[in-house]
Parts: C-alpha cells; structure tokens; sequence
C-alpha cells in the first residue's frame, strides 16, 4: 500500500540502504526490490528477520508496510522481472496476499506447526504496536532499540531530561516492543532449525 506515499520511493530506498547497512555479515545477496514497492531481503539462517521490521517502522514518518517472514530455499529467477524464485521467495508471496487480506502488518513461517502456530497468533502484534506510536515517540523508541542508546544518553541527543525520554519510552511501550521482537526473533530461530532438521540449513 506505501504505492499511495508520494514520497515513497525515496523512502524504501532509504530503507533498503538501511537493511543492508544493519545486516552486514548476515545478508545473502544486496536488498533489492521486486515490483517497484517491495523489499526483498534475504538473510543467512540463524539472522533475526525482525530487526529489520523495527528499522522499517522506527522513522519519522514511516510508511505502514506489510512484513512476510520465511525460512525456507530461494533461488535465482529467470530474468530481470523475476530475480528469485523457490520455496521460501513463494511462500512469502502468499503471506503478503493472506496478509493484506486479513489487515495484517506482519506474517512468517518456519515450517514448524507449533512455532508457526506461536507466530501466527504473536506476529501481527509487533505491526500493530509500531503503528501506534506518534512521532515523537517513535524518535525516542529508535534511539533506544536501533541506536542502542541508555536513556540517559538518548535524552542528551533529544536535548530534554532522562525522565522525559522515560516518560516518552514507557507511553510507547518501548520495552514491550523489544520484548515481543526479540520472543519473535526466538521463535521463529527455533521452528526454523526444527523444520530443517539435524544438519540442514533453515
């Protein structure tokens, strides 16, 4: 839906730059895009796909984006319109459809019922927290989960007191926040080396 943003395209660029920058080492490939307003992005098994949900939703500004998260093959494409292809790159496009049908900001699967199952029910709450903050909490709640600032340090860079930024951090529900991304990121860790069995990459 971000096609609707005028400003759009400068924002996803950004965001891709962002992705890249924040998976040096775990990255497969670039992140790219496929139809225009879509990130791709692939990571190595064990990497936290939902860090790069709180970099996408952590701007000033940011656009609502739908998230598919999938452990699973990808591979090469056939051309410039279709890059990749696989298991894995499919059933992301099935999960962004079933997704955007449900008003869903966030799906992922591992291949692992009872972690999917968790996933399922836990996934869309990330999405949901996110595009509840306002902006100014949002500034506040990046410089704490993305910049890894303490409190103290994030209200010198903001220029107010630390009890401002604790104030502005705990109405965000910032520790709430970081809680579910990480349980999220150990789940779906877990169900993926599940599903992939002993000695299988995820």
């Amino acid at each position: 839906d971000s096609r609707r943003a005028p400003d759009a395209p400068a924002q996803l660029r950004a965001l891709r730059d962002e992705l890249d920058a924040a998976y040096p080492a775990e990255r497969l490939a670039p992140t790219g895009f496929t139809q225009g307003d879509e990130i791709q992005l692939l990571l190595a098994p064990g990497a936290d796909p939902f860090r790069a949900v709180l970099h996408g939703a952590l701007v000033v500004g940011a656009l609502r984006l739908r998230w598919a998260c999938v452990a699973g093959m990808v591979e090469p494409g056939a051309g410039p319109a279709t890059e990749r292809t696989g298991p894995a790159f499919l059933a992301a496009r099935r999960l962004l459809a079933r997704a955007k049908a449900r008003r869903e900001g966030l799906a992922a699967v591992t291949g692992d019922a009872t972690a999917d199952a968790l996933l399922a029910d836990l996934g869309p709450l990330l999405p949901a927290l996110l595009g509840s903050l306002t902006e100014r909490q949002r500034e506040v709640v990046r410089l704490l989960l993305i910049d890894g600032l303490r409190r103290a340090d994030a209200a010198g860079h903001l220029g107010v007191s630390r009890a401002t930024v604790s104030v502005i951090a705990d109405r965000a529900r910032a520790r709430h926040i970081d809680g579910l991304a990480r349980a999220l990121g150990a789940i779906y860790s877990d169900g993926a080396e599940r599903a992939a069995g002993p000695g299988r990459a995820a």
